[in-house]
């Protein structure tokens, strides 16, 4: 991949305690129980586990958008949710880049502008903005597709596009659910090779949540989640 590798660290993550209660009524469900984690800057970890074990809460709360029952994280030396809402939405838009499974551009605007929204939000000169937005849709193989629609795209296309999106601010901490879980597993192969050598060489944290055992043995560390409590699984 040609890019300048930039001398930034990942984020280092401090989970401690971590527990998530969702409440319907007086029924209540606990799908996080103590939660226990350190993830060292540039790490690379695979979360795994059944459908409806916690793995996307868990991707949520490290992401701040949802916040624990009880609980700490900390990003760095800094306690994540002892800050205020706007505190928060900087820190999340400077500091967290987010890949989902269904990719969520916005239909009515071009491969360009969905990747330069980040930064715009955090007020990123315009042309600023769309300068490394172009080097990154180039990147990820797009160069021809800057305005095109995500109607206009293919599935794998749209995932490149939300790859770019994801590093536009140059985040410490990439957190990805099910990246490659919507495309056919040839297209899926391509995605994650691209997504994983875009986030090695920026030396940046990554966190990924997949039921794939085959992409989840390309990253250095692999977690179980199960009835709420994380366990670490042998190399």
């Amino acid at each position: 991949m040609s890019s300048a590798t930039t001398s930034r660290k990942g984020l280092a993550v401090r989970v401690e305690g971590l527990r998530k209660v969702f409440r319907k009524g007086t029924a209540e469900l606990e799908v996080l129980s103590h939660v226990d984690l350190t993830i060292e800057p540039g790490e690379q970890i695979a979360i795994l586990g059944e459908s409806g074990s916690g793995k996307s809460t868990l991707l949520h709360l490290l992401g701040t958008l949802d916040r624990p029952t009880a609980g700490r994280i900390w990003f760095g030396d800094r306690e994540v949710f002892a800050r205020s809402a706007a505190e928060l939405d900087v820190l999340r838009n400077r500091e967290v880049g987010f890949v989902f499974q269904f990719h969520h551009l916005l239909p009515d605007h071009d491969a360009l502008h969905n990747v330069m929204i980040p930064a715009l939000i955090s007020g990123t000169p315009g042309a600023q903005a769309q300068k490394r937005a172009r080097m990154l849709l180039e990147q990820v193989g797009l160069g021809s597709r800057l305005t095109h629609r995500p109607s206009e795209l293919s599935g794998g296309e749209q995932q490149r596009v939300a790859i770019a999106r994801a590093l536009i601010q140059d985040p410490g901490l990439i957190l990805a659910d099910e990246p490659t879980g919507n495309l056919d597993p040839a297209t899926a192969q391509k995605v994650f090779d691209l997504f994983f050598e875009l986030s090695a060489e920026r030396n940046r944290t990554l966190v990924v949540v997949t039921h794939s055992q085959t992409l989840a043995s390309r990253l250095s560390r692999r977690l179980r989640l199960s009835s709420g409590h994380l366990t670490e699984e042998a190399p």
